[in-house]
């Protein structure tokens, strides 16, 4: 396979729901994209172009031939590798309200013990120091690098808001930018992707064995393994995010939302509304924790 025959490639962001989006389309037979998120432009650029197109599923060149890898928006090196590799190729973003993101960004973290309780530390424009969770949500910056190397039209700038409220007619946009006929939402794009509402190890339990993990991989699926996980998962409860520093953060996105919306036509003033918040998780009520939201 030929660089020139990868066709697509959505770009992010992180934690909008960009592997609906790639489960979709991957349960069209026309469509051909790897599995996992190949990172190639980001982490794994030592690796080399050859290793990059081994990854495709064989007889990908007689398909729509696509990839999807979040950090292609946020790692400043990726646009100028992607733009060097795939001149001709067309590429997907999804975004989310970045005050959202970023908070279910610290979520994930949060599960896995990679992170603390003490969520101003993390999300505090004025005195975070991981800038991971804040920066990445500056959308208009990172596209910046795209828009200078691609004509417009090459780029599809998709809403998370549109994919919750019309997912059919969101996923007919993107095939419709891909050169393809619409297709009926697949009935597993239907079904949540990752719900923060299954039960888990605990934070500090996950710390605890972070330092096992790779003997005890091998046992993962194992019916003894399984066995004592379920009587050690629980609920996650995660930090509330309070409405002061949700106040903070929209902001410091204002000045970024206000070029987005402007590259894009669309009034996005909602995403600094906390009646609009997507993510229920410390703003409403434990009732409402069941319900979280399903694409986080």
């Amino acid at each position: 396979m030929q660089t020139t025959d990868i066709d697509f490639v959505i770009v992010g962001a992180a934690k909008c729901a960009t592997t609906w989006l790639q489960r979709a389309l991957q349960s069209d037979p026309q469509v051909a994209m790897p599995d996992p998120e190949l990172h190639y432009f980001s982490r794994h650029f030592e690796r080399g172009l050859d290793w990059y197109l081994d990854q495709f599923p064989s007889g990908a060149a007689d398909r729509l031939t696509g990839e999807k890898s979040n950090s292609y928006l946020d790692t400043p090196q990726a646009p100028a590798r992607v733009h060097a590799a795939l001149p001709h190729a067309r590429l997907i973003v999804q975004l989310r309200n970045p005050i959202e993101r970023a908070y279910s960004d610290y979520c994930m973290l949060y599960r896995r013990g990679e992170v603390g309780s003490d969520i101003t530390r993390y999300l505090d424009p004025d005195s975070a120091t991981k800038r991971r969770f804040l920066d990445d949500g500056l959308y208009y910056r990172q596209l910046e690098p795209y828009l200078e190397r691609y004509p417009r039209e090459r780029l599809l700038i998709l809403l998370y808001d549109d994919m919750l409220r019309t997912p059919q007619a969101h996923l007919d946009h993107v095939r419709s930018f891909l050169g393809l006929a619409p297709r009926a939402l697949p009935a597993a794009s239907r079904k949540k992707v990752k719900d923060r509402t299954e039960p888990m190890l605990s934070p500090s339990l996950r710390r605890l064995m972070q330092p096992i993990r790779p003997a005890i991989e091998p046992f993962r699926k194992t019916p003894l393994f399984r066995a004592v996980r379920r009587q050690v998962v629980r609920e996650i409860a995660y930090p509330t995010f309070p409405l002061a520093l949700r106040n903070r953060l929209a902001g410091y996105y204002r000045p970024d939302i206000a070029k987005l919306e402007a590259l894009i036509g669309r009034d996005l003033a909602h995403w600094a509304d906390p009646a609009e918040a997507d993510t229920p998780f410390g703003l409403m009520a434990d009732q409402s924790r069941k319900t979280a939201h399903q694409y986080s």
